[in-house]
C-alpha cells in the first residue's frame, strides 16, 4: 500500500499554498490559501472497502504561554502534543486520487461545514476548533482541512504526518461531530493496511 503527495514529497517542505498561515517579515505571519495538497495511493490490500485519511502535527506546544508573544520564542525542549489537520473517513476504495483544492480551498472563519464532505464523505472537527476558542471573529466549529500555521516564534520545524488507512468497513463506525482520535479509536480492528508520508513547516525563520 503506498500514499504519496504531487504536491511536494515525503520528507520535505509544505509549500505555503497548502497552509493556513504563512511568514510575513512585517507581521509576523498572515493568512495564506489554505488549499488541501494532492493525494494520491496505490496497492491497495485486498478486501479494502473504504479509506480515512488522516492530518496531524506532533510538534504542537503543550503550553501555550509563549506562544506568538513578541520577545520570546518557544524552546525546542518544551513537551510537545497532537494537532489535527484533518480527519477524512468514508472515502470510497475506488475512489480517484484528491485533487488540489478540492476538499479546502481559501480560509473560512468559524469554520467549514461539516461533517458531510465531497464525494460521499464525512470529515471530522481538526484542532482549530479550541485554538480558536474565544477568539470572537474566529471561534467555531472547524471541519476538514485546515492547513499548517505553527507559533511564528517556536524554534522548531513542524511535521505534518498524513496517513492513509484502508478499512475493511464501508462507513467508518463514528457519528455526529467527530475527531482524529475518535476515529483512530473507532478503526481499531478494521484497518487492513496503512500508508504515510510527512511534510515539513515552519513560520519563524530561525527554525531548526
Amino acid at each position: 500500500m503506498r500514499v504519496w503527495s504531487d504536491s511536494f514529497k515525503d520528507g520535505e517542505a509544505i509549500p505555503a499554498p497548502y497552509a493556513f498561515g504563512k511568514y510575513n517579515p512585517e507581521s509576523h505571519v498572515e493568512l495564506s490559501e489554505n488549499q488541501n495538497p494532492h493525494i494520491a495511493w496505490a496497492d491497495l490490500p485486498e478486501g479494502t472497502r473504504s479509506l480515512a485519511l488522516i492530518c496531524h502535527d506532533p510538534d504542537v506546544p503543550s503550553k501555550p504561554d509563549q506562544v506568538n508573544k513578541e520577545g520570546v520564542t518557544v524552546p525546542a525542549d518544551l513537551p510537545r502534543v497532537d494537532f489535527y489537520h484533518w480527519v477524512l473517513v468514508d472515502l470510497a476504495a475506488d475512489a480517484p486520487a484528491i485533487e488540489v483544492g478540492e476538499f479546502s480551498s481559501g480560509i473560512t472563519a468559524r469554520g467549514k461545514d461539516g461533517p458531510k464532505g465531497p464525494r460521499g464523505t464525512r470529515q471530522g472537527l481538526n484542532n482549530y476548533t479550541q485554538w480558536f476558542e474565544g477568539d470572537a471573529d474566529m471561534a467555531g466549529q472547524y471541519f476538514g482541512y485546515d492547513g499548517p500555521c505553527p507559533p511564528w516564534n517556536d524554534e522548531i520545524v513542524h511535521h505534518y504526518h498524513f496517513t492513509l488507512y484502508a478499512l475493511d468497513l464501508d462507513r467508518c463506525p463514528v457519528e455526529g461531530d467527530f475527531t482524529g482520535p475518535g476515529v483512530i479509536r473507532a478503526i481499531q480492528g478494521h484497518v487492513l493496511g496503512k500508508a504515510a508520508f510527512a511534510g515539513t513547516y515552519h513560520i519563524y525563520p530561525d527554525a531548526k
